[in-house]
């Protein structure tokens, strides 16, 4: 009987674990927006609804962590494949980050088409998104940006920032996108 009891205890300690995990806080709701994809075609957020994304800051001539955050999405995009999650990267460099320059950079990073999207737009709108919603930077020309990734569940809502540097930023990223694509819509 006691080892039964033991037995139990392990699997209640176990499994609670696995719950923790998947009750991450909610930082707030992604407002609906529409911004550009790196095909020419309009991108609507409300593409997203019902779906786990990650979301980033970026811009393609950047010399210092873009290259590096690129290459960590696509192993966000490669660990999730099959899987219903989306990746988005959105632009602080709306005047040169044209749709052709982005699907370029799109194709060095292998990013699937339909599951990794590259977003530009008026600043104006990239601005809100980094600085009001996300409250990661500002857009406005200074091309400075946050090194974190954004994990939003299947109802808008962030659920957690990774800063990118962090040596398990990525294995924490693909694990909580998963333990959210666990919960019900």
């Amino acid at each position: 009987m006691d080892s039964w009891r033991s037995i139990a205890s392990v699997l209640a300690l176990a499994l609670s674990g696995c719950a923790a995990h998947v009750n991450l806080p909610s930082y707030g709701v992604v407002s609906d927006f529409t911004l550009t994809d790196q095909t020419g075609a309009d991108f609507n957020s409300q593409s997203l609804a019902g779906r786990v994304w990650v979301a980033n800051f970026m811009f393609t001539n950047c010399p210092g962590p873009c290259p590096r955050m690129s290459s960590q999405m696509h192993e966000v995009q490669t660990a999730l494949a099959g899987q219903d999650v989306k990746l988005v990267s959105m632009t602080v460099d709306p005047e040169r980050d044209t749709p052709e320059k982005l699907a370029k950079y799109a194709a060095f990073y292998s990013a699937t088409p339909g599951v990794w999207y590259f977003l530009t737009g008026p600043t104006a709108t990239l601005n809100h998104l980094g600085e009001d919603v996300f409250k990661l930077n500002p857009v406005d020309g200074s091309f400075e940006h946050s090194t974190r990734f954004v994990l939003v569940d299947k109802k808008s809502q962030i659920r957690g920032f990774y800063l990118s540097s962090e040596p398990d930023a990525i294995m924490r990223v693909i694990a909580d996108a998963k333990a959210l694509l666990r919960q019900p819509s």
